[in-house]
């Protein structure tokens, strides 16, 4: 072992010598930092693996889907106009904390302004923009554009955008939590086999908070929950 160990750490030396153009006193220092990195880079992957020995692997959702009015952004009644569009208090935050630890964002959200005549599809994708101008790239958007007597299989509660969401991001729906402020967005993820968790505002009746398998108070804790795994209501 001690041959091999000299054999690998000479080749080390000796593609960083070789690079380029050294002089006297940078091949000596090479040499030596050539036969110091190793057992350095050894020992210190050594102490990691003893430190977090009893770590298990994350395995929390791949995937946090979202409703956007009244989670993401305020709800303003069939907007768009994209110079209303305001953040929900720690939802830039909250985001960013997902973005950190690589999990995959998108937005699931009832649109039923588009068959009402109210907007069209172009203004929802307006208003989406500048949602990532305030909030940061969304991998993936999904909008039902139809109402609620239209028979859909997109709007929710019924699965549809989330299990669409899910192929478009290359995971299954039971990789993807779901955080909405409404029933119907709780109802909709455990339709398509996700997890499920009720952020509640002003507008959120006391049977849909009884109902939810899991509440947070705010989209910050929401996240905790995700990043935590299966946490208390």
């Amino acid at each position: 072992s001690g041959g091999v160990w000299a054999v690998l750490t000479a080749r080390f030396a000796s593609r960083r010598i070789l690079a380029g153009p050294r002089t006297g006193g940078e091949v000596v220092r090479m040499l030596v930092t050539s036969v110091v990195i190793p057992p350095a880079a050894v020992r210190h992957r050594v102490r990691g693996l003893v430190a977090h020995r009893r770590a298990r692997a994350w395995c929390g959702p791949r995937v946090v889907l979202f409703d956007r009015d009244d989670t993401l952004i305020r709800d303003v009644p069939y907007n768009g106009d994209p110079e209303r569009v305001e953040p929900m208090p720690g939802a830039r935050q909250a985001l960013d904390r997902l973005r950190h630890h690589g999990v995959r964002i998108g937005v699931v959200s009832n649109q039923s302004g588009v068959a009402k005549g109210r907007i069209t599809a172009g203004d929802v994708r307006r208003v989406n923009a500048r949602v990532e101008e305030l909030l940061g790239r969304i991998d993936v958007w999904e909008f039902c554009p139809h109402d609620g007597g239209d028979g859909c299989e997109c709007r929710k509660p019924r699965p549809g955008m989330i299990e669409r969401a899910a192929r478009r991001l290359g995971a299954l729906p039971s990789d993807c939590a779901v955080i909405g402020d409404i029933g119907g967005d709780i109802e909709a993820a455990l339709a398509a086999g996700a997890r499920g968790i009720l952020v509640p505002t002003g507008r959120t009746r006391p049977v849909e908070i009884a109902r939810a398998r899991e509440t947070a108070p705010t989209l910050e804790a929401a996240v905790d929950l995700v990043l935590g795994g299966r946490g208390p209501r």
